[in-house]
């Protein structure tokens, strides 16, 4: 009873029996039934469901069955599937060299000591330098010049990527392999060449450089990569609204579906089974998905069911959905990615209860999510160290970069075994993941049953990016 006395506060608007109806709902989310689907999902079978791979076709044709048996409406160009025709760009290991001179030293480094790609083949010559800081100013004028690092900070790297650099050269003290590179195939590919080094007398001379332009110069040679055609897909279901209006307005839950495969060489186990990152979300997607669908009085907005390919190569399926959007923007209100939800162990402390959102404070969906807990049981919390940092990480910022107030959810941000083979299903708490995908249900209904669509704060200059963007 107080669960729906809860409810009722929750959803005022609606009556006595539709709020029993939703407390029913949101009873049928299962920590077993996700347990049966991520066995399955994460098991070796699959191989780690890297993009490409027979293991991620495999995935997405079980999120297409769950869909399809929930009761969905297809959303795809080809049912539940929004097909992209990609490349995978295979980097030669052969015929690199990067030589850098700084006050009469010179430096030269070949095959042994680089990994790199670059989208065709390159030839710099003494370039200038531009040393980057983790915390550091960032000229917007880079394009002729090279920038050296230290770091391997995503969002960095991003803010680099935008200055336009002739070259990025990271400095490492540990061998780095490139995976394939995923591309939309037809696009145009960018000159721009990424190199890792690792090298002790290079790390020396990287010391040495003052932040900033350097005196130093670079010349880079890089050999051009080998193209493979790929078809990739997000696997997307629609949970049509029931307001005569609001119904054409989408609300979009996300997760991805893919991992990054397996290890190319080693002893014993060497496959990445990615449970928690990101099988946790995407089991969620599908057990709130069937949850609501459930109801016989529908939410008012649309909900989108979507789980996406390519995340781990940097948010490449949901970056493509932006390109190819199959609802408009314009009619798209918010959406709550789940990354990372299983796991409770996370390496700052245990993570009960708890759910952190990213970019917290961004937008009012952040208010939402707290209103939600406290209806269910789970504490909403701003990782003050994290929080923002991570925003830029999944795949809420493609739906962000068009204006949309999204976030990601998650239980962990970090935890043992993250990107590792240990990331199984076995280590999930399935209860609590229960418990927070009752939480995000919750908000969902909130969202969808308010006739004000949610909005960024403007009074946060992290935000005017997205603000500024093509959605109104």
């Amino acid at each position: 009873m107080r669960a729906l006395a809860l409810l009722l506060l929750a959803f005022p608007a609606i009556a006595a029996s539709e709020a029993a109806e939703t407390q029913a709902a949101l009873d049928r989310i299962s920590a077993q039934s996700m347990r049966g689907h991520l066995s399955f999902l994460a098991s070796d079978l699959l191989e780690g469901r890297a993009s490409p791979s027979r293991g991620l076709d495999i995935a997405a044709e079980y999120i297409a069955a769950q869909f399809r048996g929930i009761g969905l409406e297809e959303a795809g160009d080809d049912g539940y599937f929004q097909t992209a025709k990609m490349a995978t760009q295979e980097q030669s290991k052969q015929g690199w060299r990067v030589t850098m001179q700084f006050h009469g030293k010179e430096l030269a480094l070949n095959d042994e000591d680089v990994a790199g790609n670059a989208g065709k083949a390159v030839k710099l010559s003494f370039i200038p330098v531009f040393k980057v800081m983790k915390d550091g100013d960032i000229t917007p004028d880079l394009e002729n010049a090279a920038v050296v690092m230290d770091t391997t900070s995503k969002s960095l790297l991003r803010k680099v990527r935008a200055a336009k650099p002739a070259a990025i050269v990271t400095i490492l003290s540990r061998k780095r392999r490139f995976p394939a590179r995923l591309t939309e195939a037809g696009s145009e590919r960018s000159a721009l060449v990424q190199v890792y080094v690792r090298n002790d007398e290079w790390s020396e001379m990287y010391a040495a450089l003052p932040a900033g332009r350097t005196e130093a110069k670079l010349s880079l040679g890089a050999p051009g990569p080998v193209e493979t055609p790929a078809l990739l897909r997000n696997v997307v279901g629609v949970l049509r609204g029931s307001d005569p209006v609001l119904r054409d307005t989408y609300i979009f839950l996300t997760a991805h579906y893919d991992h990054i495969g397996v290890k190319p060489d080693g002893d014993g186990d060497r496959i990445y089974n990615g449970a928690n990152d990101d099988g946790s979300g995407t089991v969620s997607v599908m057990e709130i998905a069937a949850a609501l669908a459930s109801m016989e009085h529908r939410p008012k907005r649309s909900i989108v069911f979507m789980t996406v390919f390519g995340e781990e190569k940097g948010l490449i399926g949901s970056q493509y959905y932006g390109k190819h959007p199959i609802f408009p923007f314009a009619k798209t209100v918010a959406n709550l990615n789940l990354e990372q939800l299983g796991r409770t162990d996370d390496l700052a402390g245990a993570q009960v209860g708890v759910v952190s959102v990213t970019g917290f404070n961004y937008s009012d969906l952040g208010k939402t999510l707290f209103d939600a807990g406290e209806k269910t049981g789970i504490r909403i919390r701003e990782d003050e160290k994290r929080s923002d940092d991570f925003f830029d990480r999944s795949d809420n910022l493609s739906f962000a970069e068009q204006g949309i107030p999204a976030h990601t959810i998650g239980v962990a941000f970090e935890f043992p075994d993250y990107h590792e083979v240990g990331d199984e299903w076995r280590k999930i708490d399935y209860t609590n993941m229960a418990k927070v995908d009752r939480m995000i249900a919750t908000a969902l209904l909130m969202i969808a049953n308010s006739a004000v669509a949610p909005k960024w704060n403007a009074e946060l200059e992290k935000t005017a990016p997205y603000r500024k963007a093509i959605h109104p």
